[in-house]
């Protein structure tokens, strides 16, 4: 999950920058692990500014969007789902051929193994990152650059994406920039990715303004209107001084949003394909209420002193708990809003102490009472282990804890990273067993069907028609080979082992190393048949042998002919150990700060 945006002004003297940093501000939700703006001036120049962290630091709490000039830009905010978290992978990416083209995805591929070959073997096609983003660019690019033109019109790009839809597979909205031609966005054709578009006049001179932007509530805050959601398997194109353009370039699968965006990561404030998600948290909260009378029946009910909410995403939901069950709603929990969401956190460890960091329990709420506790969803049970702990340590005497989300029993594939399979608490587990392992009396769920129908009772009639659930259920809207859930445990688990080696090395430079810190800082992480992270048998070496141009694969194929090829992409990896590269595509503002 990211959050994607792009401005357009035509004012060609009025800076689209400031409108994507503000919007920035207003989806930091949809990722904290980087951002990055890049815009274009009159004649082409691009400019941009990106890097790790979130929009205050990355851009100095705005002191740097000045030197962002340009009439129309894209920006994004980074949650890593493919890839790793180096620096480099801040998004924009940029290829500058053909015709120089900036790049904004939010989504995952899930071919992108074949994607990768392809690029190398047909497109030649040089790869520079992990990040599948930077394969769909480069996918884009190829095929813009066949119509072999100086110059491109809306029905080149249109054709380019037509073709890019049949090798590409997964659930994307991406935003494109062509240097002083224009903007594009584009939506994958089963609509699981969010986008919509909005409008205004101009506030300094005559013609139109338009946004693109992964929630409404950025163009509502921004000052524009008129909204429309852009259709799956649609793309748009706004000009220079043009009004949109909307092409369908792909036959329109299904109409399948992902229902996760409703249950937790949208804003309550926005409208995601017509519906409107505060009102689709209270239909959930509706729902669930008659779940809990059904397990809970009403000689426990009567017991029960108070409906609360884990805050903040859960609190609307809870709110109608409590009043189709006609039980107090208290808030017993205080949050913290300065923290990141605990389950993007990197480690086990550091999501424990995360949420008590992000949470703080009165004991007065709690003293003696029976609580029905109401989260959005439990993916790894960490945070409502911890909660039910909190609960009891305050004083409470039984903890029923109630979910508007199903069972998350499935790998999530489309670009939000929930967990692996073996590390999602409902996998292989039953509520009552889930119940022993977080320590509640009793675990209730919401039903996948009561779910479905929360949501799709808000619907308009051209809206969505079902969801993508496959977290719950594992059937998934798009054909999956289980070759990729394999490729994505190995994704996973090399992203999980340089977190931890990263934060072993700040340990050991700052003079806090344990044990085992100097171990994974010394030597280096695997990952155990239990899927801990544990130190490496050998020392690591920071540099080994660039892949670039099939040289070092073919090193490779000399000495080690028995290997397999997954055998021999590991063995590359473990090489690699180089612990960031900037984008070498442009010059990055944030290069030249230490960043």
């Amino acid at each position: 999950m990211c959050g994607i945006i792009a401005v357009i002004h035509a004012d060609p003297n009025s800076p689209a920058a400031v409108e994507i940093h503000d919007a920035l501000y207003l989806l930091q939700h949809r990722g904290q692990d980087a951002c990055g703006i890049a815009t274009c001036a009159p004649g082409g120049r691009i400019y941009q500014c990106k890097g790790n962290g979130m929009a205050s630091k990355v851009f100095r709490d705005g002191s740097r969007v000045a030197d962002l000039p340009g009439y129309m830009g894209v920006g994004h905010l980074r949650y890593p789902t493919a890839g790793s978290s180096a620096n480099s992978e801040a998004q924009p990416f940029y290829v500058n051929s053909p015709y120089g083209i900036c790049f904004t995805h939010n989504g995952n591929l899930i071919n992108a193994p074949e994607l990768k070959k392809f690029l190398d073997q047909e497109g030649h096609r040089h790869i520079n990152t992990d990040s599948d983003s930077e394969l769909m660019l480069n996918v884009f690019a190829n095929e813009l650059n066949e119509t072999g033109k100086a110059r491109v019109n809306a029905s080149d790009c249109f054709a380019a994406l037509s073709r890019m839809y049949k090798r590409c597979i997964g659930g994307w909205a991406c935003t494109a920039m062509l240097a002083g031609f224009g903007l594009i966005g584009f939506r994958d054709a089963y609509g699981i990715r969010p986008m919509v578009l909005g409008s205004k006049p101009s506030e300094t001179g005559s013609g139109t303004d338009y946004m693109m932007a992964s929630e409404s509530v950025a163009l509502v805050q921004c000052g524009y209107k008129q909204f429309v959601d852009v259709l799956p398997g649609q793309a748009v194109i706004i000009e220079k001084g043009k009004p949109p353009q909307f092409h369908q370039v792909q036959e329109q699968l299904a109409y399948s949003p992902d229902i996760f965006e409703y249950v937790y990561f949208a804003r309550p404030d926005t409208v995601i394909d017509g519906i409107d998600v505060e009102e689709a948290r209270r239909s959930m909260g509706f729902k669930l209420a008659e779940t809990i009378k059904k397990s809970l029946g009403p000689d426990i009910l009567r017991e029960v002193d108070a409906v609360m909410p884990l805050p903040e995403t859960a609190i609307t939901s809870a709110q109608c708990v409590a009043e189709a069950l006609g039980i107090p709603y208290v808030q017993g929990f205080v949050k913290n809003r300065y923290i990141f969401r605990t389950f993007i956190m990197p480690n086990q460890k550091a999501r424990q102490k995360g949420v008590r960091a992000k949470l703080n329990s009165m004991p007065s709420k709690f003293a003696g009472k029976n609580i029905i506790l109401v989260d959005d969803s439990i993916v790894r049970g960490t945070t409502s282990r911890e909660i039910v702990l909190m609960a009891r340590e305050a004083g409470a005497k039984k903890v029923y804890f109630t979910s508007c989300s199903p069972p998350i029993t499935n790998a999530h594939i489309y670009g939000i990273d929930l967990a692996s399979s073996s590390e999602l608490i409902a996998h292989h587990r039953s509520s009552s067993d889930i119940a022993q392992v977080i320590g509640a009396d009793e675990v209730i769920f919401q039903t996948l069907p009561d779910l479905e129908a929360a949501c799709l009772s808000l619907a308009p009639s051209n809206g969505p028609k079902r969801f993508e659930v496959g977290v719950y259920c594992g059937k998934y809207v798009t054909p999956v080979n289980q070759d990729y859930f394999e490729h994505l445990e190995r994704i996973r688990g090399d992203r999980r082992k340089a977190k931890v080696v990263e934060s072993a090395r700040q340990a050991v430079a700052q003079g806090v190393a344990g044990e085992s810190d100097i171990k994974f800082a010394q030597n280096g992480a695997e990952v155990d048949v239990a899927g801990n992270v544990i130190p490496a048998d050998e020392p690591i070496s920071s540099f080994g042998n660039s892949s670039v141009n099939g040289v070092a694969e073919a090193m490779e194929r000399d000495r080690h002919d028995e290997q397999t090829e997954a055998d021999k992409e590991e063995t590359l990896a473990k090489h690699h150990n180089v612990g960031s590269s900037q984008d070498i595509s442009l010059h990055n503002l944030n290069d030249d700060h230490g960043d």
